[in-house]
């Protein structure tokens, strides 16, 4: 099972939902690099469940265990190890989905592999598996940091459903985003959006959404020129993630409706600066950073486990009916935002490292 990530920076992801803990391994991580656990742990929390009245009520503390790789506050350059402990299973609430595949789970596509599947919570499968992300990407976050201040990675609900939230990439703030339990940059959406995911779960259904990420301040030249390239990197990060869908950057789609001479951006010296004076390339060009705003967008999907009886089979290939059980999140998207900005971290340092590499 691919549970690794990265290059120079690389992470693996190890526990399943309802196992004794979750966590993940750091390989790559450079040594003499202040760690901040506070800053490890104001992540897990931003992520983890029971946080609000529109999230899973599953009470998780999601404390960090850093078990190696540091000492006096400062990265060895050896393996980072770092666990959260499950310490609020509840396993018997899927001893009906032991037998019988829920629609639009990973449940029929695991026991096809593997002929075998943890069947509480999901195991792997589970949004649980992206505590280790988060927690690595926490200390990928500090690495930035050393190495190349002022980086901000910012993410927020663009869209629930039909509703839009109109955020401006260039100038919204995480206070912004944090100031609502949706994790909206728009104010007046925060109250509808929140009406919606209240109104979808009372009626036992759920809802998808969109979630839009931008970097500002990426220094030009990340990425590489053929296969790893930075966008196919942030696409396959965010295509990693449970329950997304679909990915766009720059213009994305709508850009196929523009002609060249629209869609191009032309570059300027801009105060001794080469910048272009728009951004439909969304900051990257030819795979490799612009200097400009990266700016990209993810679809995710409703939430596959709903509390009302759905057509499906058992394992043995009886048609059979199935009602979902346990503590799910009707809307994924709020607790997702930290898990995008998670994402593009962990890709932005790992492609930052791999240039270091080539320039020095």
């Amino acid at each position: 099972m691919s549970s690794t990530f990265g290059h120079a920076f690389r992470i693996h992801t190890y526990g399943e939902s309802h196992g004794g803990g979750v966590g993940v391994v750091i390989d790559g991580c450079p040594p003499r690099i202040p760690l901040s656990t506070e800053q490890i742990q104001r992540e897990l929390d931003r992520r983890r469940p029971g946080q609000s009245e529109i999230v899973t009520p599953r009470k998780e503390a999601d404390a960090a265990e850093i078990l190696s790789g540091l000492q006096d506050g400062l990265t060895l350059g050896s393996p980072i190890s770092i666990m959260v402990r499950n310490t609020d299973q509840r396993p018997g609430a899927y001893d009906e989905m032991a037998a019988k595949y829920r629609p639009s789970h990973a449940d029929y596509t695991y026991d096809a592999k593997y002929g075998i599947r943890s069947a509480s919570g999901g195991g792997r499968a589970s949004a649980r598996e992206t505590i280790g992300r988060v927690a690595a990407a926490a200390v990928a976050r500090q690495v930035l940091d050393t190495f190349h201040p002022g980086i901000e990675i910012l993410a927020w609900v663009k869209s629930i459903q039909e509703l839009e939230a109109d955020v401006n990439p260039e100038t919204v703030t995480f206070d912004d985003i944090e100031s609502n339990i949706v994790r909206t940059g728009d104010a007046a959406m925060v109250e509808p959006m929140i009406e919606r995911i209240k109104a979808i779960r009372a009626d036992g259904n759920s809802v998808g959404g969109v979630i839009e990420c931008v970097i500002r301040n990426c220094p030009p030249g990340l990425g590489e020129p053929i296969f790893d390239k930075l966008e196919a990197d942030l696409a396959k990060a965010m295509l990693s993630l449970p329950a997304t869908k679909g990915f766009e950057i720059g213009s994305g789609f709508a850009g196929t409706l523009l002609t060249g001479r629209d869609h191009n951006d032309a570059f300027r010296n801009i105060d001794g600066k080469i910048r272009t004076t728009t951004n439909r390339s969304g900051g990257i060009q030819g795979g490799i950073s612009n200097g400009e705003a990266i700016a990209f967008r993810v679809a995710f999907k409703p939430t596959a486990t709903i509390m009302s009886n759905q057509e499906t089979v058992t394992n043995t290939g009886e048609n059979t009916e199935l009602q979902g059980r346990g503590r799910h999140d009707a809307c994924v998207l709020p607790r997702a935002v930290p898990i995008v900005e998670a994402m593009a971290t962990l890709v932005l340092t790992d492609h930052l490292l791999r240039q270091r590499a080539i320039r020095y």
